[in-house]
């Protein structure tokens, strides 16, 4: 009876693994909607606590405001133009990064999957060099080409290296792997050119991997801080991404508004591409 009943516990106990991890994880972005609707007087009740020097001190966690308000709100949109400022310098800023790489990343893939040239393999083991390159590693020898260019405190600075950065190149080469070459053998055979045979054959059969890499890219350049805070010096240039820092102590509701505010673009794209977004990854064979 012990060896009957083992393998119906191993599922249970494996579920209640996995739901008490997810609740772990989407813990913290429940607490900071729910304390987006607090009042400012409510929230610095719950977490006055944090101030003290002491260790025995303990935080209210409430899942329900004792009294709802949008002030916060109000606040943030009307009497902060900063934040709807810094929205708009992200949208400017993710938007042609996001376009430029995706076709950047489209020819250079198609090249490296598809085409046979001189010097083709070397060539993209220097990008798989430069790919598991920390940010940190090549900021130098950014800055000082940014220089040189005349681009610093410019938005070009930021847009410019995230067109051209290797990720998107690697990632839709992976997928373009795995489209048989009789595609493009058969439409050789009818006359088909490399272009044609590009934009109307390999990108609808990469469409997943496409869709895939435009989310990564927005998380990525959605919530990049290092660039911005180092190749814009001008406040008005940067992103929203760096506003949360800019918000004084004891504005707690705007913090928790502008957070919920904040993460909203990136749960919308994420909900409507999530199926072509876990399609495009295992199709890339790409291993979590």
């Amino acid at each position: 009876m012990r060896n009957l009943r083992l393998p119906r516990v191993i599922p249970l106990l494996r579920m209640f693994m996995l739901a008490s991890l997810a609740l772990i994880i989407v813990m913290p972005i429940l607490l900071t909607v729910i304390n987006s609707f607090m009042t400012e007087h409510e929230i610095n009740a719950n977490y006055a606590s944090l101030g003290q020097t002491s260790m025995n001190t303990w935080v209210t966690l409430k899942l329900i405001p004792d009294w709802v308000s949008f002030y916060q709100y109000f606040e943030l949109l009307f009497k902060t133009p900063d934040y709807l400022h810094m929205f708009w310098n992200s949208i400017w800023l993710v938007v042609p990064i996001i376009i430029g790489q995706l076709v950047c990343a489209s020819l250079a893939a198609f090249a490296f999957a598809k085409l046979n040239f001189p010097g083709r393999d070397p060539l993209f083991f220097i990008y798989l060099i430069t790919l598991m390159m920390p940010f940190q590693v090549t900021l130098v020898p950014n800055y000082m080409m940014v220089d040189q260019l005349g681009l610093l405190n410019h938005t070009g600075s930021i847009i410019l290296p995230g067109i051209f950065a290797p990720f998107g190149v690697f990632l839709l080469r992976q997928f373009m792997l795995n489209i048989p070459s009789g595609y493009m053998e058969a439409a050789k055979i009818d006359g088909a050119s490399t272009i044609r045979i590009f934009l109307q054959i390999i990108i609808p059969m990469v469409r997943p991997g496409i869709a895939a890499l435009v989310v990564l890219l927005f998380a990525d350049y959605w919530n990049m801080v290092e660039q911005p805070l180092i190749f814009l010096q001008d406040a008005a240039l940067q992103p929203l991404s760096l506003f949360l820092s800019t918000i004084q102590k004891g504005a707690f509701g705007v913090s928790f508004a502008a957070s919920t505010l904040y993460m909203i673009p990136m749960v919308l794209l994420f909900l409507y591409a999530e199926p072509h977004f876990v399609e495009g990854i295992e199709m890339s064979g790409i291993k979590g």
